[in-house]
């Protein structure tokens, strides 16, 4: 996207200039779809940035119905993988005719067979996936975006003349149609994204199905039910935006095929319609309802007593989610993450996912021990093309099972592994797990953490806490090397007596704690655990902070 916009005489300030989220840039991921537009000879493109991951494939779901055509960039080296085949599925869907983009072809690992070999595989794709013969004929280009240039061709040093992305932007206008739409229509806009602003309030942003809008045009906001179409709101537009490189503009009018953003209603959501006349806590749970209006991929159901359920997609996307309110001050307990159950003809439903993992050969056999105490199953298994030493392994799995296993992956592979996962389907309930974690250890104590405690602690376990911090009763500080959980002091301070050294504590060597990131949390945290989130620190807590009440809940029968 940086190369496009700035072969389109876009000013670009800093590298992956749509990454306007700080997560973003921290993470390098896409979190957010992001809208935006460029000039070329006489078009005008209007273009969506979208995330790749599958816990924020609703960020696709609702952009996907704003465009004409899509671009399906692959790896040259790795070739399709998971999330490829997620997001293809979604484009397909709406028959939309994708390109085929395959970056990094200025690896040197990256040959003319090797790009030969990734297009058949994403043929392959494309035909399990249902593709039409017209999705089938798809156009082929080579690029290195880290160059900044694009070829019909394969190449790996094309022509001064040529480093630019002028024929990328070519095959977009012969490939993709240009909108079929109406000026004479009365005017209809479905939302697809919404934000908020201090000072004009809600802004819906989507793509202008028929007709023209102006500013000041009074208009409706539509919503369809099993009983016919509802107004919910009648208004004013008072601004309109539209995107041109990284810069927002405003202006007077928009008609169809344009993608924009409008101010002036406060009720209409993502998926509902605006159209002109003529056409028929609390804080936290604010926050919470706002972010469920914006993002179609996340549901916010009120709870009891000041409690929200939270349904999304993946544990990486409540993650950000919470990490965001975390930013923004909010201080919040969250409970281990569930998946959501079916039942159909009496019979227990649980979501499957398709896993692919790719590690080390001397890696396997502890990445498929872990996968088999979680309820995997290898369906394909064999070495990586062009990669001597590497296993993939393609397998389904419970989503109940991968609930933190990639901070697991992480540390078993030793970094070296890469593993992507995606629904698959719903099927029969696999059973419980085996041993995935072992108990922790809880302090009984409140007041500051000494180094003296932590020494006599050390060969209980795994430690999550260092000398200094706060501590209080019912508080994790760290793992126990056995399945039970252990209640110990970590605040007991060292008797003084007259023969001590004055310095004898301070020669106490500890090794260095894990400190666990919000992901790692809310993979690890048990059923009879909270993680409390507040601007300074993630802790891990049982849920009954009383030794006494712990032990009485402990015997009763779980669910």
């Amino acid at each position: 996207m940086d190369r496009l916009l700035r072969q389109c005489g876009a000013d670009i300030p800093h590298e992956r200039a749509l990454d306007s989220i700080s997560l973003e840039r921290e993470r390098g991921i896409t979190i957010a779809s992001k809208v935006t537009s460029i000039s070329w000879k006489e078009h005008e493109l209007n273009m969506v940035d979208t995330p790749g991951h599958a816990d924020f494939g609703g960020e696709v779901e609702r952009v996907v119905g704003m465009v004409e055509g899509a671009i399906l960039v692959v790896d040259a080296g790795e070739g399709p993988l998971a999330q490829t085949k997620f997001v293809l599925a979604k484009a397909l869907k709406y028959g939309l005719r994708p390109l085929l983009l395959l970056n990094k072809v200025d690896r040197p690992s990256v040959t003319e067979e090797r790009c030969n070999e990734v297009e058949s595989l994403v043929f392959d794709l494309f035909a399990n996936l249902g593709a039409t013969e017209e999705q089938l004929e798809f156009p082929v280009l080579y690029a290195s975006a880290k160059e900044g240039w694009a070829s019909s061709t394969y190449t790996k040093d094309p022509p001064d003349d040529s480093k630019n992305m002028s024929e990328l932007l070519d095959a977009i206008t012969r490939h993709v149609p240009p909108p079929t739409a109406s000026l004479d229509a009365p005017f209809q806009m479905l939302v697809s994204m919404m934000e908020r602003d201090n000072y004009v309030g809600r802004i819906l942003t989507g793509r202008i199905h028929s007709g023209i809008v102006r500013v000041g045009d009074k208009v409706h906001g539509l919503h369809s039910t099993d009983s016919g179409v509802v107004k919910m709101e009648e208004g004013k537009v008072v601004k309109l935006m539209k995107k041109k490189g990284t810069c927002t503009l405003s202006v007077d009018s928009a008609c169809a095929g344009d993608i924009v953003s409008m101010a002036g209603l406060t009720c209409p959501a993502i998926g509902h319609t605006i159209s002109n006349v003529e056409l028929t806590g609390r804080q936290i749970g604010d926050r919470l309802m706002a972010e469920a209006e914006r993002n179609l991929a996340i549901n916010v159901l009120p709870g009891m007593s000041d409690s929200y359920e939270v349904q999304g997609r993946g544990e990486l996307q409540l993650g950000i989610l919470i990490e965001n309110m975390r930013r923004e001050k909010f201080e919040l307990s969250v409970s281990p993450p569930k998946v959501m159950y079916k039942n159909e003809n009496g019979q227990k439903l649980e979501p499957i996912e398709e896993v692919t993992i790719e590690v080390n050969e001397e890696h396997v056999g502890l990445v498929m021990e872990a996968l088999s105490h979680r309820r995997g199953e290898i369906t394909d298994m064999g070495p990586v093309p062009g990669n001597v030493g590497r296993t993939r392994l393609c397998l389904t799995c419970p989503s109940r099972g991968l609930v933190g296993y990639r901070s697991v992956f992480n540390s078993v592979t030793r970094g070296t592994g890469f593993m992507h996962r995606a629904f698959l389907n719903y099927e029969k309930y696999r059973g419980p797990l085996g041993n995935v974690r072992k108990g922790v250890l809880v302090s009984m104590g409140y007041g500051t953490i000494t180094a003296h405690a932590l020494m006599s602690l050390e060969a209980r376990g795994i430690l999550f806490v260092k000398p200094g911090m706060e501590a209080y009763d019912g508080m994790i500080i760290g793992e126990h090397s056995r399945d039970t959980d252990l209640d110990v002091n970590p605040v007991r301070t060292k008797e003084l007596t007259n023969v001590r050294a004055a310095s004898k504590d301070e020669n106490v060597k500890l090794t260095p704690p894990r400190l666990m990131t919000l992901e790692e949390a809310i993979g690890y945290v048990a059923s009879d655990e909270l993680i409390e989130v507040t601007p300074c620190a993630i802790r891990l807590r049982k849920r009954y902070l009383d030794v006494n009440k712990r032990k009485v809940m402990s015997k009763k029968p779980k669910e």
